[in-house]
């Protein structure tokens, strides 16, 4: 039987200054299309439940495949009714992969029962997109106090890119994601140009930059679970 790919959303819904935030559209939907076609789909998430979309992302990507994850009832069943993470066992997915929005660095960035998730995945991909990233950072490698992503090569929401966002970064996020990984000792890699589409695969941790490198994230995803890539 074919394992499931184990979807971690954020339960976060504000950021540190109020500003609305949750999941982001795109960055579930792109790889859920591409996915689906080979592998089961569950999510998960810190509180379980339903999970809070950030509302500017549907706003904004009307795009088919975006949209059309809004109708379909899978979809919707998926992130109405996630699993606590804290009910999940690591060796029934074939791999993680973290969805982006500014709401994982509120929750999952230091939520020790998903650290402990990581840390317990033997052999399928840990994969995470734009913030998502933000999720591994209190991670670390399995039977050490090292960071997981020291000496990694990843990628993830790049500086230039959050500047560009209308949000006061400073006082909404705990912190600089591009920031963040270089001080916890990984290769930090991003696209030539801002936007523009950038994956990594390193080490067993698979990163997107990006809203526009969620779709090449699950490509690269569903190739190194089939044995592809």
């Amino acid at each position: 039987m074919t394992q499931p790919v184990l979807f971690i959303f954020t339960s976060a819904d504000k950021l540190l200054d109020g500003h609305p935030t949750g999941w982001y559209l795109p960055e579930a939907a792109h790889p859920f299309w591409v996915l689906r076609e080979h592998f089961p789909i569950v999510a998960a998430s810190t509180k379980g439940g339903k999970v809070p979309v950030d509302q500017v992302s549907v706003d904004m990507f009307t795009d088919d495949d975006s949209q059309r994850f809004l109708k379909d009832k899978d979809a919707i069943e998926l992130v109405q009714n996630t699993k606590k993470i804290s009910e999940i066992k690591a060796d029934d997915y074939a791999a993680i992969f973290v969805v982006g929005g500014h709401g994982p660095m509120i929750d999952l960035a230091t939520d020790k029962t998903f650290a402990k998730l990581v840390e317990d995945v033997s052999a399928g991909p840990v994969s995470a997109v734009c913030h998502g990233p933000a999720a591994l950072l209190s991670t670390v490698k399995p039977g050490t106090s090292e960071p997981l992503v020291k000496g990694v090569t990843v990628t993830g929401f790049s500086n230039d890119e959050e500047k560009q966002v209308p949000l006061d970064a400073d006082k909404a996020l705990p912190y600089w994601l591009e920031t963040k990984i270089k001080e916890l000792g990984a290769t930090y890699v991003k696209a030539d140009e801002p936007w523009g589409v950038k994956v990594v695969w390193d080490q067993g941790i698979l990163t997107g930059e990006n809203p526009a490198s969620a779709g090449p994230l699950g490509e690269k995803l569903r190739d190194i679970l089939l044995g592809k890539a």
